[in-house]
């Protein structure tokens, strides 16, 4: 048997055996990575900081755990580029399973305001977020397309009280917030359909200013509404939330993950390369052997 053959059958636990010392090795040893910011990610990000103090961004946490390694470093990111800008911020979960993730994001947040940080040349001095004042948790109701109008007509009609029972109106945060028109803008983490409600029955008919973040597979799909118009911000997989990351000058689990996923796709490759290789030799030489 030749070095071909020995490439054509190559027992994949051999792979699957090299891939993971590779991505350890990766995870362990400290090194980074260039990020090339995209357009779409960098208009997201300028919306919120131009933003002034005390104005409230909407954050729809829709996506479920399986979903998490994608989705879940976008959502620490905005949320604590919102807090660190003195917004205010209204948290939703339209995914059944959504609520748990994003009380793990508010409670790791908090901890992580506490200490002074610097972010692109600029100090922020810790300080502790309170529940109902620099944010509301709403949570989960089902039927995420009724209650996407609901909030067009007001927060108090899916979400009589927030996600720990306390009545809206005696929320301090939410005094004087009725609906999208309070909301500088909605940031929709979805890993399913929930985003075209968020698009047909949310932005389409209420005209808020709509971004999204998106698993990988996808962002190629709503690529033309950030062409037309009716989404002017778009992250898409990991690689979304780590420009995010650069954007802010915070780096998080989205960068770190790069690091892996990067070395991890070359070895993909290397070993796609390599199969098709030792196939199309194989191929030629059965051919020059009249088999």
């Amino acid at each position: 048997m030749n070095i071909f053959d020995r490439m054509m059958s190559l027992d994949r636990r051999w792979v699957f055996l090299f891939l993971a010392v590779v991505c350890v090795i990766t995870y362990i040893v400290d090194f980074q990575i260039p990020i090339r910011v995209e357009s779409e990610v960098r208009t997201i990000h300028e919306f919120i900081d131009t933003l002034k103090p005390d104005e409230i961004v909407f954050i729809a946490i829709d996506y479920d755990p399986n979903a998490l390694a994608e989705l879940h470093p976008m959502c620490y990111a905005v949320m604590e580029h919102c807090f660190r800008k003195d917004l205010k911020v209204i948290i939703t979960a339209l995914s059944q399973n959504g609520p748990g993730m994003a009380e793990q994001a508010i409670l790791d947040i908090s901890d992580s305001l506490k200490l002074d940080r610097e972010y692109n040349g600029i100090l922020y001095e810790g300080r502790e977020i309170r529940k109902g004042v620099d944010y509301a948790f709403l949570g989960y109701k089902p039927y995420f397309a009724l209650v996407i109008l609901g909030i067009g007509q007001n927060f108090r009609l899916p979400f009589p009280t927030d996600y720990y029972g306390t009545p809206l109106d005696s929320i301090p945060m939410m005094q004087g917030v009725q609906n999208y028109d309070q909301v500088a803008c909605v940031v929709d983490l979805s890993a399913g359909n929930i985003t075209d409600a968020w698009i047909a029955y949310g932005q389409g008919r209420f005209y808020f200013p709509l971004a999204l973040g998106l698993t990988g597979v996808m962002g190629a799909d709503y690529y033309p509404y950030l062409n037309s118009g009716q989404v002017f911000g778009l992250m898409a997989g990991l690689y979304g939330a780590a420009q995010y990351e650069e954007l802010a000058d915070n780096p998080g689990l989205a960068k770190d993950g790069m690091r892996i996923q990067v070395y991890a796709h070359l070895v993909i490759i290397f070993f796609i390369l390599i199969g098709n290789v030792g196939y199309f030799v194989s191929r030629r030489e059965k051919k020059r052997q009249g088999r």
